[in-house]
Parts: C-alpha cells; structure tokens; sequence
C-alpha cells in the first residue's frame, strides 16, 4: 500500500509539473520566442522558422531521443520520462485548443522571460523530484557523453542549451531575444534546484579546542543536539588533537556560536554550508530495527 501510494504521489506531481511546463511554454516563452534551452526551447525556435506547433516537435524529437537512450544507456530513463513526454505535449494541445492564450500575452519581454523561467523552473523542478525527466538536453547530454566521455554531461547539456538559445535569437532576428532566452534559462535552472533540493540547508561546525569534552557536553545539554570527535594530528606540532563535528539547522547558528564561546573564547571555529542533511534530527528519522 505505502509502495502504492508512493507511485501514486510521483505521477500526480509528474502530470502537475508537465501542466505548469505547458503553461510556461505557451503563455509566456513561445509567443516571444524565448527559447530556455531543451527540446522545448527547440520546438519554440522551429515554430517560429517552419510554424510547426511545439507539441508535435516536442514529440517528434523526444519519442527517436528516447528510444535511442533506451538503446544506448539501458532502462535508467524508465517509463516515468516516456509519460512525462507525452503528458507534456497533451498539456500544450489542449492550452492551444481550449484556451485564448492570445488575450495573456504580455507587452512586456523581460517580465515574459522572468515569469516564463519561474513557472518553467517549478514544474521541471516537480518533475525532477518524481526521478523523471522530459527527455531533452538531459538525455541527449547523457547519449553524447557515451561518445564524448572527455566532456561531461553537464557541459554537453549547456552546448545544446546555448546553441538553441543562440538559435532562438538568429530566427527571431534579434539579439536581445538571445539575452532574454538566457536569462530565462537561468532563472528555470534556478528555480528547478530549490523545488528538488527545499529549504534544507544547515551549518557544519568544525571545532578544535582543548575544552571539546566541555563544548561537546554542553552541545547536548543545552540544543538537544550531539557531535562527533574526529582524531587529527597537527602538521606543525605533531600534537594529537581532538576535534568536534557538529551539523545544526541555519536557526541554531548563532545559539551554537554562543555555547561554544561560552566553554571556550578561543576555540578555533570554522563554519561551512551543508546543502542537505538527511537522518535524525533532520529531514527522516532512521528506520527502527
């Protein structure tokens, strides 16, 4: 049942992030021919050269795209890219069938890419956070890399986006319709990182101090939190030392700070961002055996 609704929960965020996408794409992006990169940053940019709708491009690159990652790199791109593929074109059809997208357009091209790379940002971002993709520069960044292993993905992936922003910019015969396309991009990358990734950020605390039983103690005492001692040996002296490993939320900083200047004002303190922390105490607390 868990397993059920799991699968469950991934495909309504999976059909909600392609409903955003198409919106984004046909209110905002294709009108001006803002072109973020993607397949879909494509299909804007055929659109405008030979008036084919993007949704049937969408389609008619990603469906070959597909089966040749299926081919070349195995399942890993599973059923979840396949649906949220077609999901996708679905959305854009229907927009251009039941919806006069004409009466949204906006007069305004910076405000269209701002607001076009946030709404496209959020759903490729829920769709990233199923484990599904819509296909794209992700998968033809992933089937290069097989040929082109002394270029990373990432960098295969930012070829394709900038050629196709470049691209955008010579079809519409304009240069700022490229600045705009970046900046869109931009903002979507954006965007998309914080709906996978949240709000989770911590503090690492890296404490070195003659007094760490007397911080660590109090650690515990005081915040409800614990720490790890690491053994370490000073280059220059070659003393051996003891150090504290703490990993707090961003709103217990400056209480930490205080407990470790409170056991020792000379305590050396370096303090680090932690992208994401996982397991008790934070994000999911451990399975009970």
């Amino acid at each position: 049942m868990k397993r059920f609704l799991s699968i469950l929960t991934d495909y309504i965020l999976l059909t909600l992030g392609t409903l955003i996408m198409a919106a984004a794409l046909v209110i905002f992006l294709e009108p001006y021919t803002i072109a973020p990169g993607g397949v879909t940053g494509l299909a804007i940019v055929i659109r405008k050269i030979a008036g084919v709708p993007i949704d049937v491009t969408n389609l008619v690159i990603n469906i070959p795209l597909f089966i040749a990652g299926l081919i070349i790199l195995g399942k890993k791109f599973g059923f979840k890219t396949a649906y949220a593929t077609f999901t996708l074109s679905g959305f854009i059809r229907l927009f251009y069938t039941f919806i006069e997208v004409k009466m949204l357009y906006l007069d305004d091209l910076l405000l269209a890419a701002i607001y076009g790379g946030v709404v496209m940002g959020l759903g490729i971002g829920l769709v990233f956070r199923t484990g599904g993709t819509t296909g794209g520069s992700d998968l033809a960044g992933a089937i290069l890399h097989k040929y082109f292993p002394h270029l990373s993905i990432a960098k295969l992936m930012m070829i394709i986006d900038l050629i196709i922003v470049i691209a955008a910019g010579i079809v519409d015969k304009k240069f700022e319709t490229a600045l705009y396309s970046i900046i869109s991009l931009y903002i979507l990358v954006k965007i998309a990182d914080f709906i996978v990734e949240g709000l989770n950020y911590a503090k690492e605390f890296i404490i070195i101090s003659d007094k760490y039983q007397e911080i660590g103690e109090a650690i515990i005492k005081k915040m409800d939190r614990s720490a790890t001692i690491l053994k370490s040996q000073g280059l220059y002296s070659g003393n051996e030392k003891n150090i504290l490993l703490c990993i707090v939320s961003r709103s217990e900083v400056a209480t930490l700070k205080k407990v470790i200047q409170d056991v020792d004002e000379y305590a050396f303190v370096r303090v680090n961002s932690v992208h994401e922390v996982l397991g008790e105490g934070f994000t999911w607390e451990p399975k009970k055996s």
